[in-house]
């Protein structure tokens, strides 16, 4: 096996960093350091859903997996980006049956919006990003992906209060990676090795995750 290139799609986590806006504040603060303790040590503190994160089913199901159960075979595996048309704020069912191909079934399936690019402590950043409107929730079902991740703060738009798109995916055992970083690096419907792994924290709805994708030949 021969790996050609290693992208990395998770934000930075830092203090302060913008997240989902209802959200405490990420802090990142030095708690040792060299001079004072012979050793450098920093305390850490965000909900589990910071930064580029997985959704785990428990997020919105009750008995739903929760991120320490979710198999590392779904997290780990053959994926893809793909770039559908955004109408307002929403990505169709129409948008997505455009670029989709039959491949894309059972896979990973990274959305790139270019939403990582407006990162900012800003409305249209942290209100207006687009996401799945419901009308896809029945392709995707039909198609299955095993992951569906996208580089905004959402799987859907904020506004959908009612969490149509995440309940009626979580439910089937798909599993989300949002907040994604660097989608632009790679190419568009060319196979990787897309790699997610959360923080095995017991009986959580999700968890921060380092997330890359190797070009495999």
């Amino acid at each position: 096996m021969e790996i050609r290139g290693y992208f990395d799609l998770s934000v930075l986590i830092r203090d302060g960093m913008p997240i989902w806006p209802t959200n405490p504040p990420v802090r990142v603060k030095m708690e040792g350091t060299l001079e004072a303790d012979g050793y450098n040590v920093e305390s850490y503190f965000s909900v589990t859903h910071s930064g580029t994160h997985i959704d785990a089913p428990f997020h919105m199901v009750e008995d739903g997996a929760t991120v320490d159960r979710i198999p590392l075979e779904q997290i780990a595996g053959t994926g893809y980006v793909i770039r559908p048309e955004v109408e307002g704020r929403e990505i169709t069912e129409k948008a997505l049956r455009s670029v989709w191909k039959e491949e894309y079934d059972g896979r990973v399936v990274l959305i790139n919006t270019g939403w990582s690019k407006r990162r900012a402590f800003s409305k249209e950043f942290q209100y207006d990003f687009p996401g799945l409107a419901v009308d896809t929730v029945d392709f995707l079902l039909q198609h299955r992906p095993s992951v569906i991740g996208i580089d905004s703060l959402g799987i859907e738009p904020y506004d959908h209060h009612e969490f149509t798109v995440h309940k009626a995916l979580l439910r089937t055992g798909m599993i989300f990676i949002e907040d994604l970083a660097n989608l632009e690096s790679l190419q568009t419907g060319k196979q990787y090795l897309v790699v997610a792994l959360p923080l095995k924290i017991q009986g959580a709805s999700g968890s921060m995750a380092r997330v890359i994708a190797l070009d495999v030949q």
